[in-house]
């Protein structure tokens, strides 16, 4: 599993209601109903991601996010989960305010994309970085709208959504130090616990 999906689930209330928004194969809502016994839902867009969550005995939606979040009631979730999700969509902002609408809390992660080893890249090569966590080449990339720890946190600040939490993932599983320290520069993932 993903280092930044193993940090969060210390902010998952055991018990609680969680919405998983790109859950993707499941994986990540199948551990939490097992180790955290939380009733999740997952959200899903690509139908091969969505037959395998369901094929783990999960409940998913099939639903497009960047349509809007209107078929869920206001706080009806205690958590709203979006791992690695963010840059990908069209309207961060939005899903931003819809999921704080529907969750208590948000809990957001993604690619930091000022991390040095990218500006390092780009830099050098004159090309946009591809590496063994974002294997992507330019034209054929999900992540459509590329993202800081500064711009993220730029934007909570305008839209008044308050940071309860953050952490910071390097590339190594032992406490990360310079990303901590210095996120924008080091940070491979933000991981952010947010509410309104």
């Amino acid at each position: 599993m993903r280092l930044d999906l193993t940090h969060i689930q210390r902010w998952i209330a055991p018990g609680s209601k969680v919405l998983d928004l790109g859950c993707g194969d499941g994986e990540f809502l199948q551990r939490l109903e097992a180790e955290r016994d939380v009733r999740g839902l997952g959200l899903e867009i690509d139908p091969d991601k969505i037959n395998k969550a369901v094929a783990r005995g999960l409940n998913v939606v099939e639903q497009d996010m960047d349509a809007g979040l209107t078929n869920f009631p206001d706080q009806s979730f205690d958590t709203v989960v979006m791992a690695h999700a963010l840059q990908a969509v069209h309207y961060p902002d939005r899903v931003l305010e819809e999921m704080l609408r529907i969750g208590r809390q948000g809990i957001v992660t993604f690619p930091n994309f000022a991390h040095w080893n990218c500006r390092l890249y780009l830099g050098s090569r004159g090309r946009m970085p591809v590496s063994r966590f974002m294997p992507y080449n330019w034209y054929d990339t999900p992540n459509i709208h590329f993202c800081t720890v500064k711009d993220f946190e730029a934007l909570c600040e305008e839209r008044g959504i308050r940071i309860l939490a953050r952490d910071m993932v390097g590339n190594t599983h032992r406490r990360p130090l310079l990303a901590s320290a210095w996120p924008n520069l080091f940070a491979v993932t933000a991981i952010y616990l947010i509410s309104h």
